[in-house]
């Protein structure tokens, strides 16, 4: 079965950094697009990045173009995120998101002073 773990969250403070990763297992992964998705307090959960397979094209929400970037390794089956110049509105659950409708169980990030 599709199992995706995610981890690297935590409490930043503006303008810093942290690196999101994705570890996933159950699937071809290198066959399948891989998308970030977050999810905050009382809002609906909305994408942030997707990386398809083969070419590896990205997409990114335009709230965090120019300061997030995805990718991935197809030796390791993982997908990360790498989030800079963060700010206090990027805090939310963040989830990984891959084929057949399957979901990680999420990893907090906090932006704040």
């Amino acid at each position: 079965q599709v199992q995706l773990v995610e981890s690297g969250g935590g409490l930043v403070q503006p303008g810093g950094s942290l690196r999101l990763s994705c570890a996933a297992s159950g699937f071809t992964f290198s066959s399948y697009s891989m998308s970030w998705y977050r999810q905050a307090p009382g809002k609906e959960r909305e994408l942030v990045a997707t990386i398809t397979s083969g070419t590896e094209y990205t997409i990114y929400a335009d709230s965090v173009k120019g300061r997030f970037s995805i990718s991935r390794d197809n030796d390791k089956n993982t997908v990360d995120l790498q989030m800079n110049s963060l700010k206090p509105e990027d805090t939310a659950v963040y989830y990984c998101k891959g084929p057949f409708r399957s979901w990680g169980q999420g990893t907090q990030v906090i932006v704040s002073s």
